[in-house]
């Protein structure tokens, strides 16, 4: 990887994710490609272990989220694993996004850009509906079909009022 440096570019980039494990891995990863001291981990559901500090701060947020409908076991009894939560979205898929949603809002200059994954296996319908209740526009930028479903890369921005 060739690094240029770029003295008028200097960003503030942040990863978080739920698991220790995760957040390891990625720690690594950076420390191996040379990343280390540009990047800033947080363990936290969301953004509830996030300072204060970094509200209204965020240009860009990118979020792979698990995105997939709960299997019906987990949804007749409560005995889902950690590594669960990398791929369980809630019953219709779109719960773990919309808790997203409305918390991003705090973390979020006005004119940013908001890029997360959806599947066609989820309720989109519903999940649409809420973006504009939150008042975002969706711009659905990429679809793939890999093995059961859609993969769908959306780009959200704050309409403006």
């Amino acid at each position: 990887m060739i690094k240029v440096n770029n003295p008028n570019f200097n960003p503030k980039i942040f990863a978080s994710d739920i698991l220790e494990e995760s957040i390891k891995c990625a720690q690594l990863n950076a420390n191996t490609h040379n990343f280390d001291n540009t990047l800033n981990f947080i363990i936290s559901d969301l953004f509830k272990s996030f300072p204060k500090y970094l509200k209204q701060l965020f240009d860009i947020v990118i979020f792979n989220p698990p995105y997939l409908p709960s299997l019906q076991k987990f949804t007749e009894s409560n005995n889902k694993t950690r590594s669960d939560v990398s791929w369980d979205g809630g019953p219709k898929g779109i719960e773990v996004i919309m808790r997203f949603l409305c918390e991003v809002k705090d973390f979020v200059k006005k004119d940013a850009y908001i890029y997360f994954i959806s599947s066609s296996k989820s309720d989109l319908t519903q999940l649409n509906e809420y973006i504009k209740k939150l008042g975002f526009k969706n711009e659905i930028l990429a679809k793939k079909h890999i093995f059961f479903e859609d993969i769908i890369l959306n780009k959200l921005e704050i309409e403006a009022t």
